[in-house]
């Protein structure tokens, strides 16, 4: 079983920074990858920023360089850093994870981020 909490989302204004947490919890259950997606309202849910389990990271492409991801092993923390963030930031932001061998998918219950004036 795997369980995926994420916090840290909220209001913020244009060009400043949120970061958000995803505390993974499993059992004996191998993790292939861990990440971020994001779904904008009325939008299919996109990729924002994976690490593999041999640490190959991938980011979306409209994250153009402004978003960090990083693991904390010690903590089982998935950590997405977002600085200069935009008005099109806007949407609900999950944490995600597939077992190793690809058959599972698991999901947060999603955090807020709204970047508005």
């Amino acid at each position: 079983q795997v369980q995926l909490v994420e916090s840290g989302g909220g209001l913020v204004q244009p060009g400043e920074s949120l970061r958000l947490a995803c505390v993974i919890s499993r059992s004996s259950i191998s993790l292939g990858v861990v990440g971020w997606y994001r779904q904008m309202p009325g939008k299919e849910r996109d990729m924002v920023a994976t690490i593999t389990e041999y640490n190959t990271i991938n980011y979306g492409d409209s994250i153009q360089g402004r978003f960090t991801l990083s693991v904390d092993n010690a903590r089982n923390t998935v950590v997405l850093q977002m600085n200069s963030l935009k008005p099109e930031d806007t949407a609900v932001y999950y944490c995600n994870a597939v077992s190793s061998d690809k058959t599972k998918t698991y999901w947060g219950q999603g955090t807020q981020v709204t970047v508005s004036s």
